[in-house]
């Protein structure tokens, strides 16, 4: 893998720290701006929302910008964002560094997932998504601890500042090794929106929604599910959210491997499995042990999607796939806000803690049938080869050669072209194509 995947992994890991580690300070900080939890809790919901927002609009902003300079622009927004998040004199104006930050967060990553597969082979391009989704997973084990510790011993605004410091480390290392990769000639704001209108595009982004909302359905309330339920102590907690990150690395690393080679059996068996694990939750999260690994396997599950949707999303939208990708990032952020609500919802109907695990199993079993639907879909409608030969393309693999009658082959050196056939009651021939 190229070196300049390290500077996209720092800019990942930046970004994620950012992300999740004030779920760690909302009490310091809610003290600090004298506000009450719930108005805290609007930076995470704000940062949220931000992504689903900024990821669309920061890459058509970018559209005529060569990539790697819209990605030095976009750390450098990051950096801005979380300098006034940590000298913010009023919660406002933390809040509006937070919305800052996460106007570059779907966007750095849509565009850096273009950039990362542009560097290597065609087989080895969910491989190298994945070496730069592994700085967020790696934020989950190592920056959001880590900036959690220092918010609460020293002070949240220092933790602000660092995050910062990562940006800085992130934006010179894009600008000394991530290589000049212009955009595809001819292609302009309508062609990447025209990529919307395929139908393999919007299941890609559904699966996103869906599968990784079912992680967030159980995640967001694992503090009062494995106190109030497995007996944890609070210190406990924060290991388990490292035990958490651990599987997403995990889970990063084999997807990216598993779905260079069978990218839809991938998903089927990261899906199904993820499905069956939140729904077996109910049931773990009565003893710490068989939590405790529940917990290690959503997230090694979860993250296996990442990669494989990723890369899904570029492949059906080829030729145009920056806002595509962008836009997929959002997703994930949709997916986590989706199913925080909808976890909240039967906790508050009384239906206890373990209650969102439900939820989640139903939200990815419900990608696992939008995975399904898109294979069928795919294998029937094939795409059309040259001269009207039909090419079956099998879901995770690369396009068959396309089918043609025995009784006329084409020479080594050239391409016979179909003709016009009058209708004579015979069955016109297709010629051959190699």
């Amino acid at each position: 893998m190229p070196i300049a995947l390290l500077a996209l992994a720092i800019g990942a890991f930046g970004i994620g720290t950012t992300e999740f580690v004030i779920m760690g300070l909302l009490p310091q900080v809610a003290d600090s701006f004298q506000v009450s939890i719930p108005t805290a809790g609007f930076l995470i919901t704000g940062y949220a929302l931000g992504v689903v927002a900024g990821a669309p609009l920061m890459t058509v902003l970018g559209t005529r910008v060569p990539r790697k300079k819209m990605l030095m622009l976009l750390m450098g927004l990051f950096i801005i964002g979380n300098v006034v998040s940590a000298t913010a004199p009023v919660f406002g104006v933390m809040l509006a560094g937070r919305i800052v930050a996460s106007f570059a967060h779907g966007a750095f990553f849509g565009i850096g997932s273009v950039v990362a597969a542009g560097l290597v082979a065609p087989q080895k391009k969910a491989g190298a998504i994945a070496m730069m989704f592994t700085g967020l997973t790696l934020a989950n084990v190592i920056g959001v601890p880590l900036g959690t510790l220092i918010g609460q011993d020293i002070g949240w605004r220092l933790t602000f500042l660092l995050v910062a410091g990562l940006g800085v480390v992130g934006l010179l290392g894009v600008a000394k090794l991530v290589p000049q990769q212009p955009g595809p000639e001819g292609v302009r704001l309508r062609h990447e929106i025209a990529a919307f209108r395929n139908v393999q595009v919007l299941l890609a982004m559904a699966m996103t929604v869906l599968g990784f909302g079912g992680v967030f359905a159980a995640i967001t309330y694992i503090s009062p599910m494995m106190t109030s339920v497995a007996g944890f102590s609070e210190g406990g907690v924060t290991w388990l959210l490292v035990l958490f990150g651990l599987g997403m690395v995990s889970g990063n690393l084999i997807g990216g491997r598993f779905a260079d080679r069978a990218l839809m059996p991938m998903l089927y068996v990261s899906l199904g499995g993820l499905a069956l694990v939140l729904g077996l939750f109910t049931l773990t999260a009565h003893d710490r042990i068989a939590s405790a690994v529940t917990v290690f396997l959503i997230g090694g599950l979860g993250f296996a999607t990442v990669s494989p949707l990723q890369k899904r999303v570029l492949d059906q939208a080829s030729g145009a796939p920056t806002l595509a990708s962008a836009v997929n990032i959002g997703a994930f952020n949709l997916g986590n806000a989706l199913s925080a609500w909808l976890g909240g919802i039967v906790i508050s109907a009384g239906l206890g803690y373990t209650a969102p695990n439900w939820v989640g199993a139903v939200l990815a079993a419900s990608a696992l049938v939008l995975a399904l639907v898109s294979s069928t879909l795919e294998r029937r409608s094939g795409p059309v080869g040259p001269a009207g030969s039909v090419t079956r393309v099998v879901a995770g693999s690369a396009p068959a050669e396309p089918t043609s009658p025995p009784e006329r082959t084409a020479p080594a050196d050239r391409t016979l072209q179909a003709e016009p056939t009058p209708v004579t009651g015979l069955a016109p021939e297709v010629s051959a194509n190699r």
